[in-house]
């Protein structure tokens, strides 16, 4: 059978134009045999349930209510046989022009559609009704229907890549592109999450909301560790998108490798990082040199000082037994991510994934040739993923050359390069601006910006926009809370604890008082 690559929201557009295309498609089959070749060299009839088939249709003719009920899940590909796929587009075209669904309205588009013949008349389309026994389970019918079809597909995509991969004229890796796309699409397009009542998902809401206030200072997500930042977005959220960009030297993968350490050092949270840039070894280098405070570039000359090589293996034990994991596959496929992170998530249950960067990855052969369908299609992607896998994913991401065209360096939305869909998919979005980077000596209230990084909340779909102020120590490449002399505000804390002059920030533990000697 023929694929045809598009979502249950695609192919039901609501567009008539859709459904003739649908019609035009069905009709093809209708052309060929009724068994394909696949079929023939498994010698097996292929999954399919005709009674089931029939019932549906009928009972979709009888009750319009039904009809509702099943619209959305079905697709004129799901029938087996040929003269039902033809019945069900006229259907689809109906429902699409708000037209009645009945016996009498299909097979007039039947006919006004050159169909009715090939589907057996109108005596057939009336005998569909008769196999309705009751139409009370018609949309446990049409998931069983579904799962056939499944079933086919995936028989059909194996056979192929089997008659491909015998064909030495194939290239290897588009061979693996063909079948990552295939079976990406097979599950994209049908395997779809139920709708939930309000009773299910309040009783889920109020269970989160306990457990989040059982213990003081809790965070509902998983926390960065840094403690404004946490204080305001109370942790990152599972499912969200969060998308992390800046331009180059502003330090976005040490941000986000001090976020991982946190992550998993101090909460003993599992991570996943995808590096697509940096090698794993590279990325480890970074986090030795920023838990031991021992300058990177000492370590990739390895001239150490003999208090150093203590002071290494002393401080590097909080990191053997960090649940970090870390792939650096170039060029990662949104298939590969997809595959990797659900075994990630099954054997070390992690709670979030880190991805850097989101341009370094590779859509479908479809898309390639339009980096910004392709760009767009990835963020969706990712937002699907973290929906899938109930955990944040946060996707490193670059800024477009306008910023540096600018008086005023600070990042906004529009600079996302490439897409602005990334703007769109995403349910948060930081910026991180260092204005020591472009020599700005003084900010507006006078203080020096050296060392000062602004981390820019610029969309928050469930909480405040705002700029958060942290130190960058940039020899280890290293982003800590930043050291506030609170002496001059002359307030009690307790009245207001949202207002964030009145919150104490605290350094980071990988900063304390101790590390500033060295460790003999």
């Amino acid at each position: 059978m023929e694929n045809i690559n598009k979502t249950p929201a695609e192919s039901f557009s609501g567009e008539s134009g859709e459904f003739r295309n649908n019609a035009r498609t069905a009709r093809r089959r209708a052309k060929k045999n009724d068994v394909n070749d696949w079929e023939f060299e498994h010698g097996k009839v292929p999954p399919q349930a005709i009674d089931l088939e029939e019932a549906v249709l009928g009972a979709m003719m009888l009750e319009k209510d039904k009809l509702a009920a099943v619209i959305d899940l079905l697709r004129p590909e799901v029938f087996y046989k040929r003269e039902h796929q033809l019945i069900y587009s006229a259907i689809q075209r109906l429902f699409a022009q708000v037209q009645p669904v009945d016996i009498l309205t299909v097979n007039k588009e039947l006919q006004q559609s050159g169909d009715l013949e090939a589907v057996g008349g109108p005596y057939y389309v009336t005998m569909l009704t008769n196999r309705v026994a009751s139409s009370a389970n018609i949309e446990f019918h049409a998931r069983i229907l579904l799962q056939k079809y499944i079933q086919r597909e995936l028989i059909r995509i194996s056979s192929e890549i089997i008659h491909d991969a015998f064909e030495d004229t194939t290239d290897v890796f588009d061979l693996l592109d063909k079948a990552e796309s295939n079976l990406f699409s097979v599950s994209e397009t049908s395997l779809r999450k139920n709708v939930r009542d309000m009773q299910s998902l309040v009783k889920e809401a109020i269970e989160e909301i306990s457990k989040g206030g059982k213990d003081e200072g809790q965070l509902r997500g998983v926390g960065s560790g840094f403690t404004e930042l946490d204080r305001i977005t109370a942790g990152w959220q599972r499912s969200d998108l969060i998308i992390l960009a800046s331009r180059p030297g502003m330090g976005k993968t040490a941000f986000a490798l001090t976020m991982a350490r946190n992550i998993a050092v101090d909460f003993k949270k599992p991570v996943a990082v995808f590096s697509l840039e940096m090698s794993a070894v590279q990325l480890v280098t970074r986090l030795i040199s920023a838990e031991t405070e021992i300058a990177s570039d000492k370590l990739k000359r390895g001239n150490l000082e003999d208090y150093e090589w203590e002071q290494l293996n002393t401080r590097i034990t909080s990191l053997l037994d960090a649940p970090i994991y870390i792939d650096d596959t170039p060029a990662l496929t949104i298939f590969e991510l997809r595959a990797k992170s659900r075994r990630l998530k099954q054997q070390h249950k992690i709670e979030i994934i880190v991805l850097d960067y989101l341009q370094l990855m590779q859509g479908t052969s479809e898309q390639k040739g339009n980096r910004e369908q392709e760009i767009s299609s990835i963020s969706r992607s990712l937002k699907s993923l973290a929906k899938e896998l109930d955990i944040p994913i946060i996707a490193l991401s670059q800024l477009s050359r306008e910023v540096e065209k600018r008086l005023v360096k600070k990042p906004i939305l529009s600079d996302l390069r490439e897409s602005g869909s990334i703007e769109q998919d995403a349910d948060m979005v930081l910026f991180i601006y260092r204005p020591e980077y472009y020599k700005v000596d003084d900010e507006s209230y006078g203080a020096s910006t050296e060392g000062i990084a602004e981390i820019g909340i610029a969309k928050n779909r469930n909480g405040a926009v705002k700029d958060i102020k942290l130190k960058f120590i940039s020899k280890f490449a290293k982003f800590t809370d930043l050291e506030v002399d609170y002496s001059s505000f002359n307030t009690n804390f307790q009245n207001d604890p949202l207002d964030s002059r009145r919150t104490r920030t605290v350094m980071s533990k990988m900063d304390e008082d101790d590390r500033n000697e060295p460790a003999f």
